[in-house]
């Protein structure tokens, strides 16, 4: 399996080995564009993998905080007492740069940026730039990659 990102359709593309379209999703990046600096709050492009797989068999809607279940379930009600919370929900694909120099390493290591495929709240609007460099997706889309999706799956950030 290959995942393609394309940020000016703002989709993703799940391929097979042989590059037939297996499914493809709505998504949402950034909102400040793209990037690879750390601190930009711009999602990175390039080759990636898939490093790790996070959230296997949680509920959906599971709220996460630097990539551990804080123990939530997200609803309407718990994001009107947290109204500046980055929704991090559901599973956690985290990525990690290909390219030394380019989004591997240094500054613009994107594992380091903890730069995810995650899902989100329902009412995130997917199909535009919403993120503050993440990759975000629908709850029931995100569970449909994950299940497809191995550690060590190519993923390919284009703009």
């Amino acid at each position: 399996m290959k995942i393609i990102v394309d940020i000016s359709l703002q989709q993703m593309t799940l391929q097979d080995v042989t590059g037939h379209i297996v499914r493809c999703y709505p998504i949402s990046s950034a909102k400040n564009g793209t990037g690879q600096q750390r601190g930009s709050f711009h999602t990175p492009l390039g080759k990636h993998i898939i490093r790790a797989k996070i959230g296997q068999n949680v509920p959906v809607n599971t709220v996460f905080v630097r990539r551990r279940p804080t123990g939530e379930i997200y609803t309407s009600e718990l994001a009107a007492n947290h109204p500046n919370r980055d929704w991090i929900l559901t599973r956690i694909l985290w990525l990690s740069g290909c390219e030394p120099g380019f989004n591997r390493l240094g500054s613009v290591d994107t594992m380091r940026r903890y730069i995810y495929i995650h899902g989100s709240p329902d009412s995130a609007e997917m199909g535009k730039p919403g993120s503050i460099g993440c990759i975000r997706m629908h709850n029931h889309d995100l569970l449909d990659l994950f299940e497809r999706v191995s550690v060590g799956t190519l993923v390919e950030i284009n703009a």
